[in-house]
């Protein structure tokens, strides 16, 4: 998996000052980080950016350093907000993906998410851990109600709000999947997916060339165009063999337009002799008469 391509995209939107989504990729180690900070006025930047700065310099070689590593970023910025009384209350959400020999190990909280692209088709692979989140995983909101909800942006998990240790009962929720190399993910912070659907998402995707900065870019573009309510981040990585629905399409369609061409002339051949054959067959039968 060491050909895979990636590229990310923040923006601030169109409503916010500030942008407090903070983002880290490094695809040499196969790490991938989206951080969307917690708390407004509260300093949820500063929460976002102390997540990042802990998480790319831990080691993340197994789950129990993935589930290390957001447990101390999650302690850290804790301590910050109680050394400064203006800070109490910052926390973040994040998503973290380490992809390694042909798998991916993703520790997540909050609801930020990531998404496998495979065979045209999109799904979510983490859980949205908010009221509203929940109501749309088990069946109860579609997807066009969720991302409507009121109570859309509330969260009851998330990383700074007090101190956690790495194994506690509902805080980091680690998954693992194989990441093939047709695939696709996508990385985003919740400012995308509260204007853009799946399937919105997927077109997007389907136009990939080979280049993942200009699909992060046009995730977020497009995340803007439809309101941009919040900050926008996205995080697009590409396995090698991967290619975009348009550009599949297209090479698909190459090889029958090749064999409708060869096969023509053949078709025709036949129709020729079986007019001549029909044609001696009336002579000889005249001349049989005669």
């Amino acid at each position: 998996m060491s050909a895979f391509v990636s590229g990310a995209a923040s923006d601030v939107g169109l409503l916010r000052e500030r942008n407090e989504d903070r983002y880290f990729s490094d695809p040499e180690r196969g790490v991938f980080l989206v951080v969307d900070g917690v708390g407004g006025h509260a300093a949820g930047d500063l929460a976002a950016q102390t997540a990042v700065d802990v998480i790319r310099g831990s080691d993340l070689s197994d789950d129990d350093s993935v589930r290390d590593a957001i447990a101390r970023a999650n302690n850290r910025i804790y301590e910050l907000s109680e050394e400064r009384p203006e800070l109490r209350g910052m926390a973040c959400v994040l998503t973290l993906a380490v992809v390694r020999d042909g798998r991916i190990t993703i520790g997540h909280v909050g609801d930020s998410r990531l998404y496998l692209i495979w065979q045209g088709a999109i799904r979510k692979l983490t859980s949205d851990h908010s009221p509203v989140g929940e109501d749309e995983d088990a069946g109860e909101l579609s997807e066009a109600e969720a991302m409507h909800h009121p109570r859309r942006n509330e969260v009851f998990r998330d990383v700074g709000s007090r101190r956690r240790g790495p194994t506690d009962g509902d805080f980091i929720q680690i998954l693992k999947c194989r990441f093939r190399p047709d695939a696709a993910i996508l990385l985003c912070s919740d400012g995308l997916t509260d204007h853009l659907t799946a399937a919105e998402v997927r077109n997007i995707v389907d136009r990939f060339d080979g280049d993942a900065a200009r699909v992060a870019a046009e995730l977020v573009d497009a995340a803007n165009e439809a309101g941009g309510k919040d900050n926008i981040t996205a995080i697009f990585v590409a396995g090698p063999q991967f290619r975009g629905g348009a550009c599949a399409t297209v090479e698909s369609t190459r090889p029958r337009l090749s064999t409708t061409r060869v096969r023509r002339p053949l078709r025709l051949g036949r129709v020729a002799l079986l007019v001549c054959g029909v044609v001696i067959g009336m002579l000889l039968w005249m001349v049989a008469r005669k």
